[in-house]
């Protein structure tokens, strides 16, 4: 059981961490590190992350397709864990 959770983990964090980069690619004018440059300096980590997490619907609804609970649970894990870096980022980013 913890395997399949850590396993949904590890996927929503590669679905999350890909999303950000196509968000990146594909509405950023600049070049990849240029855009993040920009990303640091007008302080948008938060933002972009959570455009990037919008990748996790999609691993969370096949998981539950397929009747992967466990898996499914990860990903919300995740999900939430976003959600609270992004909130601390916010915070103290003020």
């Amino acid at each position: 059981m913890k395997k399949e959770i850590f396993i949904g983990f590890l996927v929503a964090l590669v679905a999350t961490s890909f999303g950000c980069f196509l968000f990146i690619e594909f509405f950023s004018p600049l070049d990849f590190y240029e855009s993040l440059e920009r990303i640091k300096e007008g302080n948008l980590e938060g933002k972009v992350l959570v455009l990037g997490a919008i990748a996790n619907f999609f691993v969370f609804f096949v998981f539950l397709k397929k009747k992967q609970i466990y898996r499914a649970r990860g990903v919300l894990m995740e999900t939430f864990l976003i959600a609270f870096i992004v909130l601390l980022l916010t915070l103290f980013k003020s």
